[in-house]
């Protein structure tokens, strides 16, 4: 396990404390509706950090090419209808771009700063000419007014309990996952973007803002810069 990401509960619990039977349970949620608005239809997709394919699947099901890429043997393992590819998304390089390429579960948030350059170099280094790169950020309050929970159209209550400074910006992150049956935790590092610091790391790796996808900025499409 990396240092500052734990996970308990049933089943396979990957280095950044994902539970992979947990995320097999969850239902998507409005992620391929926006996406789908933003892009070409038809588009071939790379998707880093698929997990077990909750949005692979149902970008599948609207007629998209996915390749997904996750750096879990069992969490790929889950995914049915794209190709696969198992890879830490900092170190991919598959030596072919892509209409679009997509960056979700707040992964640009990484509390290891040249893991997210990483991250996003290899969106940059993968997305076709004329193409677009769409990364899912964290909502403004994300880190705010906690403890706070939602219950999951999967009958999951999902409580983020705390968001904790250990220093450099970044906060320690704690989250329960509760089903009638079941109780999964999950602890990981998350730095704080702000609109500007975001945008500072989009430019670093050659990438600027097309627009903003929805109200509250969480989904952003971006290109590179030039373009």
């Amino acid at each position: 396990m990396r240092e500052g990401y734990e996970g308990t509960g049933p089943g396979a619990i990957t280095p950044d404390g994902c539970a992979v039977e947990l995320y097999s349970r969850l239902r998507v949620g409005d992620e391929p509706d926006i996406i789908a608005a933003a892009v070409r239809a038809g588009a071939h997709i790379l998707e880093l950090g698929s997990g077990v394919g909750r949005v692979t699947h149902a970008l599948v099901e609207r007629g998209f090419t996915v390749t997904a890429v996750d750096e879990s043997a069992q969490m790929l393992e889950r995914v049915r209808g794209a190709r696969t590819i198992r890879s830490p998304i900092e170190h991919l390089d598959l030596g072919e771009t892509f209409d679009v390429v997509m960056l979700a579960s707040f992964l640009v948030h990484s509390g290891d700063d040249e893991v997210r350059r990483g991250m996003l170099r290899a969106c940059a280094r993968h997305v076709a000419p004329g193409g677009h790169v769409l990364i899912q950020r964290e909502g403004e309050d994300y880190h705010a007014n906690l403890p706070r929970e939602r219950v999951d159209p999967a009958g999951c209550t999902v409580r983020i309990l705390s968001a904790d400074p250990v220093g450099d910006g970044v906060h320690e992150v704690h989250a329960e996952y509760v089903f009638p049956d079941a109780v999964w935790t999950q602890t990981f590092r998350s730095r704080p973007l702000t609109p500007e610091q975001f945008e500072d790391a989009l430019a670093e790796a050659g990438l600027r803002v097309d627009r903003y996808l929805t109200e509250d900025g969480v989904w952003v499409r971006a290109v590179p810069m030039g373009e």
